[in-house]
């Protein structure tokens, strides 16, 4: 490990007061955990899955290291509040998710960042940006998953189908598409 990467590391990960913690609780050596995954699972920040018969649910994560949990939290809170690739992954996940699972996400993808950063004395944190979800995004699959969309009210009348126009609004350009339905 060379002399500038803790402080390199602090100031990519915008987790200055945390990034002391984490190196503490992981360790400087990586060879405990081969993978990105293998950290996450020790941290106990990947999903459970409960399985019964045919039945799946989600479970909690599990208690980890509370030192590090805790960290990885303010961690996770401070960035949700930038304009970075991590908040705005924290402001997609929360829409559908709620705070607490958005927040244990971002903790997730902090922690695998911090792997890497960790097990490569030099690789180096390059911030995609906060846009890069929208500039990846594809508009022919967004429409196309549009029209799957099943339709809002059940059709009354066998003979209403064919004449069925849905307007729906793109998301990405703001334009209108008009879709019809044959029967």
């Amino acid at each position: 490990m060379d002399g500038q990467g803790p402080a390199t590391r602090q100031a990519m990960l915008g987790v200055r007061s945390s990034a002391p913690v984490l190196l503490a609780e992981i360790g400087a050596d990586m060879s405990r955990f081969p993978t990105p995954e293998h950290l996450v699972s020790w941290a106990k920040l990947c999903p459970r899955t409960i399985q019964s018969g045919a039945k799946n649910t989600s479970g909690p994560a599990g208690q980890g290291n509370p030192w590090l949990k805790g960290a990885l939290g303010e961690a996770a809170n401070a960035v949700a509040r930038t304009d970075t690739f991590l908040g705005a992954r924290y402001r997609r996940i929360v829409k559908r998710r709620g705070h607490a699972k958005a927040l244990v996400a971002v903790a997730r993808s902090i922690l695998v960042i911090a792997w890497h950063l960790i097990n490569d004395p030099d690789a180096s944190y390059r911030e995609l940006g906060a846009d890069w979800h929208r500039r990846h995004l594809d508009p022919a699959r967004k429409t196309r998953d549009l029209v799957r969309q099943p339709l809002p009210e059940p059709i009354s009348e066998p003979g209403e189908i064919a004449n069925l126009q849905i307007r729906r609004r793109d998301r990405l350009g703001g334009t209108l598409h008009e879709y019809q339905y044959a029967a």
